[in-house]
């Protein structure tokens, strides 16, 4: 904490009325259209902040920026026209890319690889400051299990560990080291907390979650981006076990502001203190007002609220002048920390979009999961390829939902395809018989299809997590021909393939890839890049098994399909196992893991409350027959505790360039944060007794050691 920033927020304060406080804490839309109505606001004191953003589903929606010009008119009536002279910040969805569309988070997650994600929203961040934008509503990280849930494309999957390294590499990429920089904005960890866990996988719906399974699963990437020094928090639509999260001060300062020591201030998701009303938790927007201040959240996204209310809930001793001033404090003390006081206005900044471009491309190319491969891949350059499908040649649902990214320069799988040196015989998704015409003309069939950008997202949730019935017929009719048909699945989840998967030769997953998809699904299918991505959630066989995920409890009877040998246990008309795993992915090449070591097999709970780590390694050899990355994981199980933990928890990955015959060892440190976990009171302990560390290729690997924890 700055003690300069806390004094100069002292004199504020005390010259601050009741209004201008809640002025500060109130987030209205932007609409330049109303510009006179906004200065006016503005200069009565009653405005903190713009959201640029038309409607709650701005995801979905064609939002034109606003000129630059008028954000910094807007910025000098606040400096020289308002009461006090503080400026407003304005805040966006800038989720995964901003001018350059890079991959839906669910796909970075994908590519198990910190710098890339670090320096896309580093890239990111330069192209919104120059906008105007101060601060963006990202990252999301709430752990999804429900690949039903449209939203999961916005986060980094199912596994809490992998979840907060994303969050941590996105929070360094928009803040850096100095959030205050020129090309800098200031982050938000949404949605606080357990939005995700929606039932049945239907947005805004209730959840049901345990305070162990809060603690363990939930909690963790919020801990992570607390401690990388986020500056923002964004709280959730949804209630908690019966309590919404907008009502919460147990969630939102017991824990997150006390326990975790977050500094920065939360704002609310649009019209969630409002949406009080509706959970049938408050009579009216002021007891809204009352509950949601009360209880943590700092800034009313655009109910008015606040604005309304404050005011008479102080005056009748509802809300507490200290209440209200901490609520504030918060707010200025992440206006000083990213400089908007000293540097209220924006000014452009060289962007170089070229390079852009390329960490675009190359993020794409490292997210996307070969799942599938019968020796097809990489193709020959020499064959009689046609190219065909729905998202052959499409700009714009590669670049998926909550995507501002101009499709101008997005490069279609066919324009990809042909840039690469193949010129391929191109079919699209066109009449139906002169498409087999080309299938039979051809040597190989490569179908683009996938999912619309309109079904993922937010209120984008589906009941049935299979392709379209007219994608499963072009699969089929390609089948009839005899040809190889390598399939090129753009979507934003996991889709449910068994209906599908026995008819392809080859699957790349290139999810919603960005702008630099085309070039990058070229670039795999010729060979030109070596695929290295992995699984970041669990793909169901079929809609039925959701929902499934890999870090699943031991079960009292054997109900452990995800990892029994006998798979059919969990269900009489499907295997239980997942159709492909947590972890999971294809290479052209092999990758051998030998036997882990440990330097130690016994630690004791003192060594490791008091900091002391272990090594545990493996040997990871490059069998196969070309370079190329191998993303190695650890992960270790409780032989036996007081509560149920999961079978396998992630604790570690490292991403590894391997030459052909070359060998590296791979290392991971673990101690008290990695074996530790919440007990029924509420703290984090380790557990005297043994734990299996696993290294391998992903969540099924096998080869383990074995280590002892004294007490």
């Amino acid at each position: 904490m700055n003690l300069k920033t806390e004094k100069a927020i002292d004199v504020l304060l005390s010259k601050m009325s009741v209004r201008e406080k809640a002025g500060q804490l109130n987030q209205i839309i932007l609409e330049e259209e109303k510009a006179e109505s906004l200065k006016d606001l503005i200069r009565k004191g009653e405005v903190g902040s713009f959201i640029m953003a038309n409607t709650e589903f701005a995801g979905h929606e064609e939002y034109k920026a606003s000129q630059l010009e008028f954000l910094n008119e807007l910025q000098r009536v606040a400096i020289e026209e308002s009461p006090r002279g503080i400026p407003v910040i304005n805040g966006r969805d800038v989720i995964h890319g901003h001018l350059t569309g890079y991959p839906i988070p669910l796909a970075s997650a994908s590519s198990f690889n910190m710098e890339l994600i670090e320096m896309s929203y580093a890239s990111t961040a330069r192209e919104a400051a120059s906008d105007g934008i101060h601060w963006s509503f990202a990252p999301m990280m709430d752990i999804s299990r429900d690949q039903r849930w449209g939203r999961i494309i916005e986060g980094s999957g199912e596994d809490p560990y992998l979840s907060g390294k994303c969050a941590a590499a996105a929070i360094r990429g928009f803040e850096g080291g100095d959030v205050s920089a020129k090309g800098r904005i200031a982050a938000c960890a949404k949605h606080y907390i357990g939005y995700g866990a929606a039932e049945g996988g239907r947005d805004y719906h209730k959840t049901e979650i345990s305070d162990y399974t809060l603690r363990n699963i939930y909690l963790p990437p919020f801990k992570e981006a607390v401690k990388a020094g986020v500056s923002t928090v964004m709280s959730s639509f949804n209630e908690v076990s019966g309590q919404p999260v907008s009502s919460s001060r147990y969630l939102l300062t017991d824990i997150l502001k006390d326990e975790l020591g977050f500094e920065g201030f939360v704002v609310s998701d649009w019209t969630s203190v409002e949406n009080l009303i509706r959970q049938r938790n408050a009579a009216d927007k002021k007891e809204c007002t009352e509950l949601s201040l009360n209880a943590g959240i700092d800034m009313d996204m655009v109910s008015n609220c606040y604005i309304e209310n404050i005011e008479a809930l102080v005056s009748e001793g509802k809300i507490s002048m200290e209440t209200l001033d901490n609520a504030v404090r918060r707010v200025l003390r992440i206006k000083f920390k990213t400089g908007l006081f000293d540097n209220p206005y924006t000014e452009r900044i060289n962007i170089n979009l070229e390079e852009d471009m390329k960490i675009a491309h190359d993020i794409a190319a490292e997210s996307m999961v070969l799942l599938k491969n019968n020796g097809i891949l990489p193709l020959d350059k020499e064959a009689k390829i046609c190219l065909a499908g729905s998202i052959s040649d499409d700009k714009k649902t590669v670049l998926g939902a909550w995507s501002y990214a101009d499709t101008s320069r997005t490069v279609t799988i066919k324009e990809g395809m042909q840039k690469a040196g193949k010129i391929v015989d191109f079919c699209g998704s066109g009449i139906p018989y002169e498409m087999q015409r080309h299938f039979r003309n051809s040597d190989i069939i490569v179908l683009a299809i996938g999912e619309s950008r309109d079904v993922t997202g937010e209120a984008r949730s589906l009941a049935n997590l299979e392709l379209a019935a007219s994608e499963k017929e072009l699969v089929y009719t390609a089948h009839r021909f005899g040809k190889k048909v390598v399939g090129v699945l753009c979507c934003g989840r996991p889709i449910a393939l068994e209906s599908v998967e026995p008819y392809f030769d080859a699957i790349l997953y290139a999810w919603h890839g960005g702008s630099g998809t085309g070039l990058a699904v070229a670039d795999i299918l010729f060979g030109n890049i070596c695929p290295s991505g992995k699984t970041a959630v669990t793909f169901p066989r079929v809609t039925g098994q959701v929902p499934i995920y890999y870090n699943v409890p031991s079960c009292g009877k054997p109900a452990d399909g995800y990892y029994s040998a006998d798979a059919v246990k969990n269900y009489e008309d499907c295997l239980g196992s997942p159709m492909y795993p947590f972890g999971y992915g294809l290479s052209y090449t092999e990758f051998e893991y030998s036997e882990p070591k440990a330097d130690v097999l016994e630690i004791s709970r003192h060594d490791l409350k008091n900091g002391k780590k272990f090594l545990v390694s493996a040997l990871v050899t490059n069998t196969g027959g070309c370079d190329g990355k191998e993303a190695a994981q650890c992960y270790i199980q409780d032989i036996v505790s007081k509560m149920t933990r999961p079978i396998r928890e992630l604790k570690g990955f490292e991403k590894v360039f391997i030459k052909k015959g070359e060998t590296k060892t791979v290392t991971f440190k673990l101690g008290f944060d990695e074996l530790g976990c919440y007990g029924a009171d509420g703290k984090f302990d380790v557990e005297s007794g043994e734990f299996d560390i696993f290294i391998g290729k992903n969540c099924l690997e096998t080869k383990q050691i074995r280590v002892k924890v004294t007490e």
